[in-house]
């Protein structure tokens, strides 16, 4: 899935390597500070509510998308950067798209009953604001290296990361905040996620 961390992880760190390619130090820093301040938000709200039952069941909030945030914070910058060489009614259309795709990857989220709304708004407003804060920051910086080579190194994770198995972070996240909190079951969801079906809860995450 083209928001799993399989695939967005890798990304974010082929971008972090083109901008070190083009010895874009401060952009590099801005980066990894951006993007690993919106992991480890999503990170922060999941095991509050796994380890103390910090969510707001009003909203069915049980914790920020992971989903939503990586694909809105990786999907438009790498496409803002693929094309910043280009006119800027190319960049445009071009970084328009990768906020469209990031979008409708961060709502796949709910039919399949992983996440609330609630959940995948603030997953995807945290990661367009990290997306727009950096491209905010880069508007202005020159970069040597050329948008293609950004393509050459996100395309193999496209093409490889879907067939490689799922990195288990949910289960990590289950076994820190337990390891945090001294419980031995963590929290569960006090409410159901879409229409019930026969009965059955819906799952954690």
């Amino acid at each position: 899935m083209l928001g799993s961390l399989n695939v967005t992880g890798p990304l974010g760190v082929a971008i972090a390597v083109w901008l070190l390619a083009g010895k874009s130090w401060r952009l590099t820093l801005n980066w990894c500070l951006l993007f690993g301040a919106g992991m480890a938000l999503v990170v922060i709200t999941k095991v509050a509510f796994l380890g103390w039952g910090l969510g707001v069941p009003e909203v069915q909030f049980a914790g920020i998308s992971g989903h939503a945030m990586r694909a809105c914070a990786v999907f438009p910058v790498a496409a803002y950067l693929a094309s910043r060489h280009r006119s800027l009614e190319f960049r445009y259309w071009v970084t328009g798209g990768g906020v469209v795709l990031s979008v409708l990857v961060s709502i796949s989220r709910v039919p399949v009953l992983a996440h609330s709304w609630s959940e995948v708004i603030t997953g995807a407003g945290l990661g367009l604001t990290v997306a727009g804060a950096f491209i905010w920051s880069a508007r202005a910086e020159r970069h040597v290296v050329m948008g293609r080579v950004l393509a050459v190194l996100c395309l193999p994770v496209l093409l490889l990361a879907p067939r490689a198995e799922p990195a288990p972070t949910e289960q990590w996240m289950r076994d820190l905040a337990l390891y945090l909190s001294g419980k031995d079951k963590p929290h569960q969801r006090s409410w159901q996620l879409g229409p019930p079906k026969n009965g059955s809860r819906s799952p954690l995450l």
